[in-house]
């Protein structure tokens, strides 16, 4: 699943910011990568800097499409106005889990909120955190994994040398750029140093690559028969 960032205010657009600087440096590291980000273009990706509601966000994007995050999450932001840690306080699983995701997800919601509510989880103090520490904290809650740490660092904080491992897609853009069958650790760790401290601008176009922005690039993984 390919992460999007999603507004919380659906008027008031906000997009991952980059510019020259970046783009020089990653056409200067990398032949391959710089076709790709000439022949793309710029990259507009909405991020959310509110950490709650992107924070829950993430919750409702595991393991569904971009699309189903979308509707879902829009429904949650028209129902529960204001969108806010006391707002969803007062809301019951079942109501959380009517707006279309499961009872797993709900709870670590409900989990979330009562953390950040009690003072338990301060997400403010998250801004001056490295990107270690920012994964090592959030990933102390129910449900949060180090995939979806590194996504709030992106769409929520704006950090800009994150790319991650555990992303399926990234993995797939990589491979259909450098016509690898397989992305070992060894493999990706090469990648993120040729990146940084740009990897998430590689990031943003190797989502792209793997969505279909470059359809003369076919992914080289071979595929399992079916029995």
């Amino acid at each position: 699943m390919i992460y999007i960032g999603v507004e919380t205010d659906m008027t008031k657009k906000q997009y991952f910011q980059y510019g020259k600087e970046e783009k020089e440096h990653l056409i200067a590291r990398d032949h391959r990568l710089g076709q790709a980000i000439e022949s793309i273009g710029l990259i507009k990706r909405v991020v959310n800097p509110d950490l709650y509601s992107a924070l829950v966000n993430s919750i409702v994007g595991q393991q569904i499409s971009s699309k189903a995050q979308a509707t879902i999450w829009q429904r949650m932001q028209e129902r529960f106005v204001p969108f806010s840690p006391e707002t969803l306080e007062a809301v019951s699983v079942g109501e959380l889990q009517s707006c279309g995701i499961s009872m797993r997800k709900a709870i670590y919601i409900q989990a979330m909120t009562a953390a950040a509510l009690s003072g338990q989880l301060n997400l403010q103090t998250l801004h001056d955190m490295s990107d270690e520490d920012v994964c090592a904290e959030l990933t102390k809650l129910r449900g949060i994994g180090t995939w979806t740490a590194e996504m709030m660092l992106i769409f929520s904080l704006q950090r800009p040398d994150i790319v991650s491992y555990g992303d399926l897609a990234i993995q797939r853009g990589m491979r259909m750029l450098y016509r690898h069958r397989e992305i070992t650790p060894e493999l990706f760790k090469k990648y993120r140093r040729r990146y940084s401290p740009y990897g998430t601008v590689a990031s943003l176009y190797l989502w792209a690559i793997a969505g279909g922005a470059k359809p003369e690039l076919t992914d080289p993984q071979p595929k399992i028969k079916k029995r």
